[in-house]
């Protein structure tokens, strides 16, 4: 496992993370503590050392089985999670952005982990109105001060005009971006990643498997049709459309040999603004296939943010 600075912050990550979004039950499976605990044990053995996680990943469920997981090996994990959401069913979500509703949120969220702090606490995916509040900044100030909180994020959404959040970030004392970025999704490439550099920011590229189009498993024809699999809420046609463009890539980008999932992780992490990527992982080998994206030669060792 290789390992990097994020931005600022003196948190030192593995450049390939667990994001857990699937705990929550919105990805075609629920979830026992038994199979969180292997896989994130298994994770721990391989050298990865960041869990990505949310308020809303079921309604504090995943943040839950993490919690219940990792009991007794808090020193050996940095936790991110994220706050303004209230999770109210598959795919459904009620704002809360508001001091006091973050304040609640981030005390539940404690409870839920097991634990007396964060390591990086993030804005989760809201409007730049929502971000624009002064008083909510002073309050997670207030909590970093308090110890309950050691580091900031803004984990941005893929609408509007997120720039914005970025330029500010050092303004609210955020060290961290998270955001969406693999080989179908470059637009964070033109503004976000170069700016991230320019500021020091840390990145946290988020689904970068694309939804798991980009892990080789699913050719053209693929269907998603489980209701509690986020993917059967995509257009039918653009997935047609994404898949060809996967196959596409498959025959002229990844080398003969290579694991595409592997080769897509990797290929996110040669882009010198990305610390981490933090896909999601259902099986114990999908933990040891996302590990061993660090080893490809295309992570360069001596990253600007690398960490021996």
């Amino acid at each position: 496992m290789k390992y990097r600075r994020l931005g600022k912050s003196d948190l030192r990550v593995s450049v390939v993370g667990v994001g857990t979004w699937q705990f929550g039950g919105e990805w075609g499976k629920d979830f026992t503590q038994s199979e969180v605990d292997g896989l994130l044990g298994r994770a721990l053995d391989l050298g990865i050392n960041l869990i990505d996680t949310a308020e809303c990943y079921g309604d504090h469920l995943s943040e839950e089985f993490i919690g219940q997981s990792i009991k007794g090996q808090r020193d050996q994990w940095i936790l991110a999670t994220k706050f303004g959401h209230a999770f109210t069913g598959n795919f459904q979500r009620a704002q809360l952005w508001s001091p006091e509703a973050v304040e609640k949120q981030l005390d539940d969220s404690l409870k839920a982990l097991q634990t007396d702090h964060i390591d990086l606490y993030q804005f989760h995916s809201g409007s730049y109105e929502q971000f624009d509040q002064p008083e909510l900044w002073e309050m997670l100030q207030r909590q970093v001060q308090a110890g309950k909180v050691r580091h900031l994020g803004i984990s941005i959404s893929s609408r509007g005009e997120q720039i914005r959040l970025v330029r500010r970030a050092p303004e609210v004392g955020a060290s961290a971006i998270q955001v969406v970025y693999n080989r179908l999704a470059r637009a964070p490439e033109e503004e976000i990643l170069p700016t991230c550099e320019q500021l020091d920011l840390g990145v946290l590229a988020r689904v970068p498997l694309a939804s798991g189009y980009l892990s080789g498993k699913y050719k053209p024809g693929a269907t998603f049709t489980n209701p509690t699999d986020v993917r059967s809420e995509h257009n039918d046609a653009e997935v047609q459309e994404t898949l060809r463009e996967v196959e596409q890539i498959r025959q002229r980008e990844v080398p003969p040999g290579v694991d595409m999932a592997q080769w897509a992780l990797a290929w996110c992490l040669q882009n010198p603004a990305v610390t981490c990527v933090i896909p999601g992982c259902k099986s114990i080998a999908q933990v040891e296939s996302n590990a061993a994206a660090a080893d490809l030669d295309m992570v360069a060792a001596d990253h600007p943010q690398a960490v021996v």
